[in-house]
């Protein structure tokens, strides 16, 4: 069985931009079959809580370096690269996944 992927998905204010890219990556696993679990926060409360997390997909400027994979995730609001960020998304959930088995 596979891991369960926990995934933090922040913006700057943690409610705008941050909903579009829940439904979108939420959509996104769905369609690869990855058991994921999302967690919208402020991207404030990213470094208190990374150690409970698998990867950070963010919509704004990452304040510090974190312990976690980070992507950004600006594509999904500006429509550019989307692919390749669906991708990216999708590669670094299945590497956490292998790297759990």
């Amino acid at each position: 069985m596979n891991k369960k992927v926990n995934v933090l998905v922040a913006c700057g204010a943690g409610i705008a931009t941050s909903t579009v890219v829940m439904s979108k990556v939420e959509e996104l696993f769905k369609e690869n079959n990855i058991d994921v679990n999302l967690m919208q926060i402020k991207i404030a409360e990213a470094k208190s809580k990374q150690d409970d997390a698998d990867m950070l997909i963010s919509t704004t400027v990452l304040p510090t370096t974190y312990s976690i994979p980070t992507i950004k995730a600006m594509g999904y609001l500006t429509g550019l690269g989307v692919d390749k960020l669906n991708k990216e998304v999708i590669d670094t959930a299945k590497k956490i996944q292998d790297e759990a088995n």
